[in-house]
């Protein structure tokens, strides 16, 4: 498990660097995530200490929640003043992830559909 963790902390800490180096508009644990996507994608397989140490994360997800909760607690006051904006760029934002949601949903059952008639030929 102690691997497991050292290694998604790796491919933070690169994720990191290179957004520093770069100025690249994204935060470092994305371009971290993505680098580990793509090395486990080329690998083929996710190793079973990942794979566990991941899952055992994720059932505890929520907690990492709590502290941008008491964030907006301590900011209320600066936060109570942007409700409009913060409310569209929710709504406006939640609109396109399911459209985009949407729209790749049709595009793989279009793909899906397109293989099977080839493979029917």
């Amino acid at each position: 498990m102690l691997g497991a963790i050292t290694t998604l902390l790796v491919y933070q800490l690169v994720g990191e660097v290179l957004v520093h180096f770069l100025a690249l508009p994204v935060p470092g644990p994305v371009v971290g995530m993505l680098l580990l996507f793509l090395s486990l994608w080329f690998k083929g397989s996710i190793p079973d200490g990942l794979h566990t140490t991941a899952n055992t994360i994720l059932q505890h997800l929520s907690l990492l929640f709590v502290p941008a909760g008491v964030g907006v607690m301590v900011h209320f006051s600066r936060v109570s003043g942007e409700v409009v904006p913060i409310i569209a760029a929710v709504l406006g934002s939640t609109a396109l992830a399911i459209a985009a949601a949407a729209l790749t949903m049709q595009a793989l059952i279009r793909l899906h559909q397109h293989r099977v008639r080839e493979k029917q030929r």
